[in-house]
């Protein structure tokens, strides 16, 4: 194992209305090359907020975040965007998967976009698709899957270019409890198969118990509850 994610301090604070709201406030984690890292708390509690950060899809008002020992933080937007193609896959709440593009169509044009030639492409589409049990189901659009296959078909998606790690926030919010621990053990599985550094957010305290890390936050700060 090795560290991929390290946090410092991080702040992040929003204007609402005229009052400066702190969703994260001085938070610092780690997590771990195949391990699944699980950040938990009610809603609000500046989860997503910090999944953001970490993903580059914001940026914090102070602090710094390490990903693979490279410092986030400063780092031009062209080089968050290369960051994000290369080492970082997202898996939402919302899933987003294409509606017009089959299963294997999803996982392969997104590997497209990393700049992965095709041939890589099609060989690497199919092996992620049979990782996720869905070898049978590749030529499936998504309106024909089950919100179960569909959330498989978006983790295929995320590990397809290998990247160092998985940001998932609220995966299996929309799932039903035996669907959601099917996919938190395909996290798991994955971890340790590809490498990978798994972290999600979730208030669900049976997946809290399979996570080998979990960080609790309150009103945007750590803390020692569950």
């Amino acid at each position: 194992m090795s560290e991929i994610i390290r946090t410092k301090n991080v702040v992040k604070t929003y204007n609402n209305s005229g009052n400066l709201v702190t969703a994260v406030g001085g938070v610092s984690i780690t997590a771990a090359s195949e391990q699944l890292t699980v950040l938990c708390g009610k809603s609000g509690s500046g989860k997503t907020t910090l999944i953001n950060l970490i993903g580059t899809l914001d940026r914090p008002d102070s602090g710094k975040i390490w990903i693979c020992g490279e410092e986030i933080t400063s780092m031009p937007k062209s080089g968050c965007e290369k960051l994000r193609r290369s080492r970082i896959g997202f898996v939402f709440q919302s899933v987003a998967l294409i509606g017009d593009m089959t299963a294997f169509e999803n996982v392969e044009f997104a590997m497209r976009i990393a700049g992965i030639c095709p041939k890589e492409c099609f060989k690497r589409a199919t092996d992620c698709l049979e990782m996720v049990g869905l070898s049978s189901r590749i030529k499936h659009l998504p309106q024909e899957l089950s919100g179960g296959e569909q959330q498989r078909v978006a983790i295929a998606r995320a590990i397809a270019h290998r990247p160092a790690l998985v940001l998932a926030d609220e995966p299996t919010a929309q799932l039903d409890t035996k669907m959601a621990l099917q996919i938190i053990k395909l996290f798991l599985t994955l971890s340790k198969a590809e490498g990978t550094a798994f972290v999600m957010s979730s208030h669900d305290p049976e997946i809290v118990e399979v996570a080998q890390t979990t960080y609790t936050l309150k009103d945007g700060e750590l803390s020692d509850d569950l």
